[in-house]
């Protein structure tokens, strides 16, 4: 299994959006990729706009799949403006 968690500080001008797009990635990669076991995107109650996605895979390989879907690559590409920082722990 592989565990990833994603630090992510968002503008605050557009939260809402990266917000709802962060879920549907979420909701989409579990409903949809073989080996995608959770993606759960949290909000800090304390800073907003810091953002936490913890993601677990079934293995590397299903990682690696997942950063080549459309959907992974329109999310990315898509909120790319709206990301101030990003730290991959």
């Amino acid at each position: 299994m592989i565990v990833r968690i994603a630090e992510i500080q968002v503008d605050p001008a557009n939260l809402d959006e990266y917000l709802e797009r962060a879920r549907t990635i979420g909701a989409d990669s579990v409903a949809n990729e073989p080996g995608v076991i959770a993606i759960f995107p949290m909000q800090d109650k304390r800073n907003p706009g810091q953002i936490r996605i913890l993601e677990i895979y079934a293995d590397e390989a299903a990682y690696h799949a997942h950063l080549q879907t459309p959907h992974f690559l329109t999310y990315k590409t898509s909120t790319l403006s709206m990301v101030e920082k990003l730290d991959l722990v």
